[in-house]
């Protein structure tokens, strides 16, 4: 049991060190997923019950967090003006739309709770929207102001 755990850990510290090129973070969000679904499915039942729920988890956390890392490599920099000057100037509740020419991505981001983090900075949790090749999908995340005034996503489900 411990050897597939092992595994599983393994595999995805692969899949993050090979995350090094322009798909990092769908390379990274796919490794980290499938170590957190494993640890996860490592918890639930016993014998071959828990083995197949390391296996379902590992792969069910790889295919969410691969998702949501790709939707972070497709962000470029203009998404990612578009997407600070939203979390800068809109209020809780207004959201804002745009759609990239560059990458054919239409995004809607609604800031939800201002708040100010441990270090003292503004951070904003919101939702964003996004039609990526006609598939609409939901995520939720949280940013914060550094100092030189840009919003670094620091969590993103």
């Amino acid at each position: 049991m411990r050897t597939i755990i092992y595994l599983a850990v393994v595999l995805a510290a692969l899949a993050l060190i090979a995350g090094c090129g322009g798909q990092k973070h769908t390379v990274g969000g796919a490794g980290l997923g499938g170590i957190g679904g494993g640890v996860i499915g490592s918890q639930i039942g016993s014998g071959t019950g828990q083995t197949a729920a390391i296996i379902g988890g590992t792969l069910a956390g790889a295919a969410l967090g691969g998702y949501v890392g790709s939707y972070l490599d497709r962000m470029d920099e203009m998404d990612q003006q578009k997407m600070g000057q939203t979390l800068e100037t809109k209020p809780d509740g207004e959201t804002s739309q745009w759609e990239n020419p560059n990458t054919d991505i239409s995004h809607e981001v609604t800031p939800k709770e201002t708040y100010k983090g441990d270090e003292g900075q503004y951070c904003r949790e919101f939702t964003t929207e996004a039609d990526i090749g006609g598939e609409e999908k939901t995520l939720y995340g949280t940013a914060c102001r550094q100092p030189d005034g840009t919003w670094e996503i620091v969590q993103m489900d």
